[in-house]
């Protein structure tokens, strides 16, 4: 029994050792192929023939992908209206930097827009900004993420200058992106009934639960001699500051939109939109222009001509170019294997 017992354990131990440098010659036989590139690969071979087939077979694709996007962004229907310009008073006209820092000069305005088609439901509504650089280097950096989720508890802002402190107190929040908030406002009517505008989730959901803290308020903010933009209700958190929210995420481009709400009701077409604004926010002094805009969307999303446009010319470019590689090819065709197209064989090389 003994002998039986110890013949087994050894013949064990003997198989454990055996594929454990098994394993040990597999791993560093991979590895050699791998180092001196011996691992097996697939190599195309570019012929005339599989060229040609390769551009045309993309352009019959490409180009059918892009009458459907470009179908898909027509059927958005979009009203766009510049009110800056049309909301200053006459005499106001040729300065208007004066009309829009007076605080006892009214702001109202009101804008009338008439819907083209058919709009159905939601119907989004945003507000446009043109030539207002959000992408500045010192405008991006003028921010503390960790005091936006934090609050007080997180005292590095140095970032945020020069919306750091007002008056020896810390802002919150800080920094020269939340200082110059949008704070235009809209309402909406057609004819006498008044359009619900919803104004919940128009942020990203990973903002509001992740970048924003649900129990940072806002302390000291907008209090300073120089005011930039909206003002934060003090008894709201930043998770549920859903302006702040979206205007936090700073735009890449100088002509932006941002989500103002939605619209939960459809529009019939020739119907007539009575839209009341605040024009609050300063644009004048840089040139800047103002636009309200109400859209559908599609599977797609918005009204963009560009992604169908691009699919469209690219589609053509690649048929176009297969036929010139064809025609190349049956007034010049070239052998497969043919030597004497072999850099090697030319006589400015050889000699």
């Amino acid at each position: 029994m003994e002998t039986d017992g110890g013949g087994a354990t050894s013949s064990l131990v003997g198989d454990g050792e055996g594929s454990s440098s098994g394993q040990v010659r597999w791993r560093s036989n991979a590895m050699y192929q791998f180092t001196q590139q011996n691992l097996p690969a697939c190599k195309p071979v570019l012929t005339p023939l599989s060229v040609i087939t390769t551009f045309f077979l993309l352009g019959i694709v490409f180009i059918p992908v892009g009458f459907i996007s470009l179908h898909a962004s027509q059927t958005v229907v979009e009203i766009v209206d510049r009110y800056d310009n049309e909301c200053i008073p006459n005499k106001f006209r040729r300065n208007k930097e004066a009309y829009i820092t007076d605080e006892t000069i009214s702001k109202n305005c009101t804008r009338h827009l008439k819907v083209p088609k058919y709009m159905k439901a939601p119907i989004y509504v945003y507000y446009q900004l043109d030539n207002y650089y959000q992408n500045h280097r010192r405008y991006v950096k003028s921010r503390s993420d960790r005091q936006l989720l934090d609050g007080l508890s997180y005292n590095h802002t140095s970032s945020c200058q020069p919306e750091e402190f007002n008056h020896g107190h810390p802002v919150v929040p800080c920094g020269l992106i939340a200082w110059s908030l949008f704070n235009d406002t809209y309402s909406f009517s057609s004819g006498r009934h008044e359009l619900r505008v919803d104004r919940k989730n128009i942020a990203w959901k990973s903002d509001r639960e992740h970048k924003f803290g649900k129990h940072v308020y806002p302390i000291n903010f907008q209090n300073g001699t120089l005011i930039g933009g909206a003002k934060l209700d003090p008894s709201i958190p930043l998770s549920d500051q859903e302006d702040l929210i979206v205007w936090m995420r700073t735009a890449a481009l100088p002509s932006f939109r941002k989500l103002y709400g939605r619209i939960e009701q459809d529009l019939d077409a020739n119907d007539v939109i009575n839209v009341s604004l605040l024009n609050n926010y300063n644009t004048y002094s840089f040139g800047g222009s103002k636009k309200i805009v109400l859209s559908t969307s599609s599977w797609l999303g918005g009204r963009n001509d560009f992604l169908g446009m691009a699919y469209l010319s690219i589609g053509s470019s690649f048929i176009l170019i297969s036929i010139v590689f064809m025609l190349l090819h049956l007034k010049n065709p070239r052998p497969y294997g043919d030597t004497n197209y072999t850099s090697w064989t030319w006589k400015g090389i050889s000699s």
